[in-house]
């Protein structure tokens, strides 16, 4: 996620390294290497220009903190500035409605109907709530199907007419089902067309203006780059939509458009798309979003992912088994299920301050796990309960069964040993501290 205007920003603050005081040359220089690098995220011209602006009204003689140096003060006030330029604070979705009807809009191919989905798993899992899909694209079957298919994959009802052609009835007639069968949320996703067109803003405009939503969101492909701006814009003029959501941030994308697209809407963006499982959904954190951007990792929502997946139970059963020393691989296999569905790999080692800096070159894939589990799945279960006794013929044996060598075996065998010991001495927060210690465990193993 916006590897390339990372490594430029950072190759501009090195401009600065050495210097003990921000002057009117050095930050120019810097300045202008920001520019170039927002230029090429294919942030808009103006909005780039603006940016280093105020970047440099905030630079000019300020003095350098004693504990900083001065690319340091330069990264904060950076930093600062992204905050606020994609929308300074975290915006949450209206639920007040009983039920609250949410109005998905967007271009065909944005990724609308997954995202309908993802946001209702969502709303479903982490917010409690019962939601109502609702297939409101009248021209195209294979959108009703779609919405059908995402709807069984994630245990949530979609409501549909393929008869009735005729988008403001069917999303009427949808609220009314909501109504009468317990339904306290409501997702109406809308037909999209490859450009924006006079018949498919009529036909939104009608919808809207018919079931009134609480809440309408705006879905945009972020790859687009400023083409996603301009639609934005176009859609807002007419609905004046309540905030965006940006999918496929998980892609090679510029940034362009996560960045700006609030400064030209003045629409806050909610949500982002980070994938294409249906949990791969998170809240838009400005703040967050530009530590990532200037490498410095997000923590809180790394810690956030770990804690939806912590089971306090089993979490108990873990601690009691160190304490008796009987720590197997089936235990290790179980952490190992927990890590990976906090999200793909690539995305959580960019969490960690300074990671995704130091393994930009290093391809890390989503099946980064399966040699060890394969390593563990071929193991009898005495040995993955009783690590002790697997000798030589048995790591021979292990090794042919999941197709690695003895010398990966061989591997994991000392940095489980090496772990085992170390969740011993941590002892009283063994099963609190237990997703740091994995991190020696997965290392070397991929």
């Amino acid at each position: 996620m916006f590897d390339n205007l990372t490594d430029k920003l950072d190759k501009a603050f090195h401009i600065l390294k050495g210097h003990g005081k921000i002057t009117d040359v050095n930050v120019a220089d810097t300045l202008k290497e920001v520019r170039r690098a927002l230029l090429d995220a294919d942030v808009n011209f103006k909005i780039a220009k603006d940016f280093t602006t105020r970047v440099k009204d905030k630079a000019i003689g300020s003095d350098v903190l004693t504990t900083l140096q001065p690319g340091q003060l330069m990264v904060k006030i950076v930093k600062d500035e992204l905050t606020e330029l994609m929308g300074g604070e975290t915006a949450g979705v209206n639920l007040s409605g009983n039920p609250s009807i949410i109005l998905m809009s967007g271009l065909q191919g944005s990724g609308k109907t997954t995202f309908s989905g993802k946001l209702a798993n969502f709303l479903k899992t982490k917010k409690n709530k019962k939601p109502l899909l609702v297939a409101c694209d009248i021209y195209r079957p294979a959108a009703i199907n779609q919405l059908h298919v995402v709807g069984d994959q994630i245990g949530v009802e979609v409501y549909s007419e393929p008869e009735n052609k005729n988008a403001v009835e069917i999303a009427q007639n949808a609220i009314k089902h909501a109504k009468a069968n317990g339904f306290n949320v409501v997702i109406v996703d809308t037909a999209g067309r490859l450009a924006v067109d006079e018949q498919m803003m009529n036909e939104i405009a009608n919808v809207h203006a018919a079931i009134q939503p609480h809440e309408t969101l705006f879905v945009v492909d972020s790859m687009t780059g400023q083409d996603a701006v301009n639609t934005a814009k176009a859609f807002n003029d007419r609905l004046d939509f309540d905030g965006v959501v940006l999918t496929k941030l998980d892609g090679d994308t510029r940034g362009g458009a996560a960045i700006t697209i609030k400064s030209v809407v003045n629409k806050p963006i909610k949500f982002i798309g980070t994938g294409e499982k249906m949990d791969a959904i998170d809240v838009f954190h400005p703040s967050r979003m530009a530590d990532r951007i200037l490498g410095m990792g997000d923590v809180v929502s790394l810690v956030e992912r770990a804690q939806e997946q912590y089971d306090e139970e089993e979490a108990r059963k873990l601690q009691k088994k160190i304490a008796k020393n009987e720590f197997g691989f089936d235990d290790f296999l179980t952490q190992i299920q927990q890590i990976k569905k906090m999200g793909n790999m690539k995305d959580l080692v960019g969490m960690i301050p300074g990671a995704g800096k130091a393994l930009k070159d290093v391809e890390i894939e989503d099946d980064a796990f399966k040699h060890i589990e394969a390593i563990i799945h071929s193991m009898t279960p005495s040995e993955r309960s009783k690590p002790s006794i697997i000798d030589g013929k048995r790591k021979i044996r292990i090794a042919k069964g999941s197709g690695t060598k003895v010398e990966q075996v061989n591997q994991l065998m000392k940095q489980f040993d090496q772990m085992s010991k170390m969740m011993k001495m941590m002892q009283g927060g063994a099963g609190k501290n237990l997703m740091r210690a994995m991190g020696g465990g997965m290392k070397g193993m991929r």
